[in-house]
């Protein structure tokens, strides 16, 4: 248990610091503390000390280790002791600003003239403070520095390569013991003499004096007191806005392709619930996308209830019902639920492509993503960037990386750099981010209005074009986003080559007889390109679409279960005699007439693969469009998903908790008379009964021990006022106030003397 002095310190703290100290760690409020000596042992918990450094700047780490070095754990030291530790340049003001913190989180207690360290301190900081070794004895400082100035030059190197810290080195020669007169290496000689210390076989260490001396007028080294300079770049915020908006479509056009593809295709869920690698590359190759990219696609995706596991015994992974209503929705509002999902996700797509423990590659929707601090870790970045004025950016993500590796060295493990490049890389993708900036909708979604960062998405996107160009090489461009109708349309008709600001598409054969499939008709065609387009019509496309479209239908299937027709006898005898239709069961019934026991679709697409084409008609004998519908599932409810309610309490729960804490500090300080014998563990009912009705009569406080609504055992000194019902009302000296106590709940009682 923690010494008396600093039970006695948390005591004398007023209300609202101790709810300060219960805000920074909130791990001490839970349970409520009972009094001030158990939340004194709770501060001094190995662990609870390791949380509450994780969100101590690199300086503050510092000045703690600083205490460590001057064991202020066993005795106390002065505020002018630690800041002379800490090196010239470094004042005592500035010591002050963290030793706040310090005393906010409870790792240091006390005045300025007696700080002390919470021992398990100790244990949290690195295992060489402030780059020192362990400190000898037998060597005054005066020593040192005269030991050092003496030493050889190839020593001194030496010496002064350890002093910068770590302090240990390696080397085969520290496994011999070799005598000074056999010494030949520096590293012998000074084994031999004593200044430096054998740490292992193949490790040596440097004394702390030694360094020391080195380091002169800076024990700690090179001690960075204020966080690194956070150079910024200018943009016009339009310019920011308007490149993230490009982003921003391209995005949502590779999710809307994403649903596409896995709407008629869906991919196996593996059996750990991820996504195979082989499906990944198809989807990338057909997306024309990078594995990176649409990896967190895939995650996106599936968080915000675009995809799900169909689950059943095949499980696959396949869009939902609501993937219809986003597909339906403006570009803006498809980007708020992106962005909204990506902001919140307790997940980590970054580590995907890498190795887990096992060394095995860890993939999309894997629980090994799993990181229930990662939208906490998101918004720290998010939020340096908000600290900058709108329009003003990075230079490079290096810049951030240093300056919040300063702010917070604990935060992160050893994932902490690369979630910093992680989130900005991911940003910048969703147009959260761009050019290093925070976007304007990107501020506004940090604050938690995603209607309106939406809204301010849409002024900065490009209006929706109603034309495209046509090209002589067969190629459509698209100078920008198109109207949805058209774009529709252009999907239908053509291929896209590549995407971007301007999209490419590339018109050929096998596009038009998709069109024509989908049961537009040449005329139709020729209408598209010639009202849609903003430069001539190239012949060469003009007799392309006539080509295709008199080639197109002239086979037409039926049901008989399905039929086959032409006009063209001779075109059916090229059929019958084509060795690759042989599986349809085709057989002649009249000249112009085939039919076959499978159905049409089966019938035109092994028609098609043969090399011809033909279209399906209905009895009307319009065409048919055969294509399949895209798959859907319903999103099931997990309770898993379902919002929690936060377990961290309030400054009003915290309040309470003080509250109650400072009664239980009044019930043990308060002197217990005549009590009540327990029987079996726990005073019997009418002894206690007699005992606070003779309290009441003699308006004599008496001292609780009671078992709370929570289960948790506290101590009261109460003045009984009335008893009765099974329930004793009585003031709360602790609390000030009057409570009552249900008698079945007391666990013992005694006449407080005065």
């Amino acid at each position: 248990m923690p010494g008396s002095s600093l039970v006695d310190w948390l005591r004398a703290r007023s209300d609202e610091e101790l709810v300060a100290l219960l805000r920074a760690r909130p791990d001490l409020a839970t349970p409520p503390p009972a009094d001030s000596s158990v939340l004194a042992t709770r501060a001094g918990v190995r662990a609870s000390v390791a949380r509450a450094c994780e969100d101590l700047d690199s300086f503050t780490l510092t000045v703690l280790e600083a205490f460590v070095l001057l064991d202020a754990d066993e005795s106390p030291v002065s505020l002018s002791t630690v800041s002379d530790m800490l090196g010239a340049g470094i004042t005592p003001e500035r010591v002050r600003r963290s030793l706040s913190e310090l005393r906010e989180r409870m790792l240091v207690w006390g005045d300025d003239a007696e700080l002390s360290l919470t021992p398990a301190a100790r244990e949290t900081v690195q295992a060489f403070p402030g780059g020192l070794g362990r400190s000898v004895e037998g060597i005054t400082t005066d020593e040192a520095r005269r030991v050092v100035d003496e030493l050889a030059e190839d020593e001194r190197r030496l010496v002064d390569r350890l002093a910068q810290g770590p302090p240990i080195g390696r080397t085969k020669e520290a496994a011999d013991q070799v005598p000074f007169e056999r010494a030949e290496t520096p590293v012998q000689r000074l084994l031999a003499r004593g200044l430096l210390l054998r740490h292992d076989t193949e490790t040596v260490e440097l004394p702390r004096q030694l360094a020391w001396a080195v380091r002169g007028e800076y024990p700690m080294g090179t001690v960075e007191d204020e966080e690194p300079a956070l150079e910024q770049r200018a943009h016009d915020r339009s310019t920011v806005d308007a490149t993230a908006a490009g982003e921003v479509l391209e995005w949502t056009r590779h999710t809307e392709l994403l649903l596409d593809a896995w709407g008629e295709q869906p991919p196996d869920v593996l059996r750990s619930g991820g996504v195979g690698v082989r499906d990944l590359r198809r989807t990338g190759k057909a997306l024309d996308v990078d594995e990176t990219r649409l990896a967190l696609v895939v995650e996106l995706a599936v968080a915000a209830g675009l995809v799900a596991n169909s689950e059943g015994d095949e499980p696959q992974w396949v869009p939902t019902v609501q993937a219809d209503s986003w597909l339906a929705s403006a570009p803006e509002q498809r980007w708020a639920l992106l962005a909204r999902t990506w902001l919140d996700l307790p997940r980590l797509p970054g580590l995907i492509g890498g190795r887990d423990e096992k060394d095995r590659l860890i993939g999309p929707l894997s629980e090994e993503l799993r990181r229930g601090s990662a939208p906490r870790e998101r918004r720290r970045v998010l939020d340096l960037l908000d600290e900058m004025p709108a329009g003003h950016g990075l230079r490079g993500s290096d810049e951030a990386v240093n300056v919040l590796a300063w702010r917070a060295p604990r935060r992160g493990g050893r994932l902490r750099d690369d979630i910093v490049r992680w989130t900005l890389a991911e940003a910048t993708s969703l147009g959260l981010v761009a050019l290093g900036a925070l976007t304007t909708a990107g501020r506004t979604l940090l604050e938690g209005d995603t209607g309106e960062a939406a809204r301010q998405l849409a002024t900065a996107l490009p209006e929706p074009l109603d034309h495209v160009l046509v090209q002589t090489d067969l190629t459509v461009v698209a100078p920008g986003r198109l109207q949805p109708e058209l774009a529709t349309e252009m999907n239908l008709v053509a291929d896209v080559e590549s995407a971007g600001s301007a999209t490419v598409y590339r018109i050929s054969e096998s596009s038009l007889r998709r069109a024509l499939d989908s049961g537009r008709t040449a005329e139709d065609l020729h209408a598209l390109f010639r009202d849609r387009s903003r430069t001539p019509i190239p012949q060469s496309l003009t007799y392309l679409v006539d080509d295709v479209a008199r080639r197109h239908g002239r086979l037409r299937a039926g049901t008989a279960s399905a039929f086959l027709r032409c006009d063209d006898p001779v075109l059916l005898a090229q059929v019958e005699a084509h060795p690759d239709v042989a599986g349809l069961e085709l057989r002649r019934i009249a000249p112009t007439v085939l039919v076959s026991p499978l159905l049409v679709s089966e019938v035109v697409e092994g028609l098609r693969k043969a090399g011809f084409a033909p279209v399906a008609e209905g009895p009307d004998g319009r065409i048919l469009d055969l294509r399949s519908g895209a798959r859907r599932v319903r999103v099931r409810e997990r309770a898993s998903a379902q919002p929690t309610a936060s377990t961290v309490p309030d400054d009003e729960q915290l309040a309470r908790r003080v509250h109650e804490m400072r009664a239980g500090d009044h019930a043990a300080a308060a002197r217990r008379g005549s009590a009540v014998s327990p029987e079996r563990g726990r005073p019997s009912a009418a002894a206690t009964l007699e005992l606070l009705r003779d309290a009441a009569r003699q308006r004599r406080d008496v001292w609780l021990g009671f078992v709370d609504a929570h289960g948790g055992a506290t101590q009261r000194v109460v003045e009984p006022v009335s008893v009765g019902g099974g329930v004793l009302q009585g003031f709360d000296r602790g609390r000030g106030e009057v409570g009552d106590f249900p008698l079945h709940r007391i666990t013992s009682v005694a006449v407080v003397e005065k």
